[in-house]
């Protein structure tokens, strides 16, 4: 499975919005420290963007940023044969990954965010859709032989949650990660970004009380059902 496959799979630029909000919001819930959480959203990364954010804490990470223009994308696996670092890519981004970026997303190949001290794009598979758009694209990247690799660019793994929608995939996915059983039910409320209620939050984290997560839902722009005090 490569970045055409996932380009399939991935939602709408709304529902994709929608659920990273919601993905970030679980994570808060039971990941109070921001530094170890795995999923984010920052409904404010700019006067006209928002960014969904993954961090797996090992190198992988992807990053979308969500404008009036419609969505980029970008996937860094430290681990993929196509990283900038690898034996085969000569320290450039590789060949077809960015070929094709339209204007409107044009600036994000020199965000500082996305590329490192000497100006390489750390990305290992890229996609974007415009509003316009009716599907999400991807450059012509060709795959090097690599005797079968099922994930070559990474963007099947780190995406998966993006691509697998369910609550009972993140469900499964939290228990392991979290190392803590995780309620469904409350998985779904959250997924549908029904209003945060501190019945909700306690079945998810009893640790955790509605109002530690005032800054969170501001920053996510999640509902809540009433006031936080």
């Amino acid at each position: 499975m490569t970045v055409y496959d996932v380009a399939r799979a991935l939602p709408g630029i709304e529902e994709l919005r929608d659920h990273s909000r919601g993905l970030a919001m679980l994570e808060a819930v039971l990941c109070p420290e921001w530094e170890s959480r795995y999923y984010s959203f920052d409904a404010h990364w700019s006067e006209h963007e928002q960014l969904a954010s993954m961090k797996d804490g090992s190198g992988g990470e992807y990053t979308i940023v969500l404008s009036p223009a419609g969505a980029f994308a970008r996937v860094f696996d430290h681990e993929s044969p196509l990283s900038p670092y690898g034996p085969l890519a000569d320290g450039q981004t590789w060949p077809g990954v960015l070929d094709g970026v339209p204007a409107a997303f044009r600036e994000y190949l020199t965000e500082p965010a996305f590329t490192d001290e000497d100006g390489v794009h750390v990305t290992t598979a890229c996609l974007w859709r415009e509003t316009a758009d009716t599907a999400w694209r991807t450059g012509p990247v060709e795959f090097p032989d690599l005797d079968g690799r099922a994930d070559p660019d990474g963007s099947a793994g780190l995406l998966h949650l993006l691509t697998d929608r369910s609550a009972t995939a993140y469900a499964t996915w939290a228990s392991d990660y979290h190392e803590t059983p995780v309620d469904l039910e409350a998985v779904r409320h959250v997924l549908a970004l029904r209003p945060l209620t501190p019945e909700v939050v306690a079945a998810l984290n009893p640790g955790v009380v509605l109002a530690d997560l005032a800054e969170d839902i501001t920053e996510i722009d999640y509902p809540v059902a009433r006031d936080l005090g």
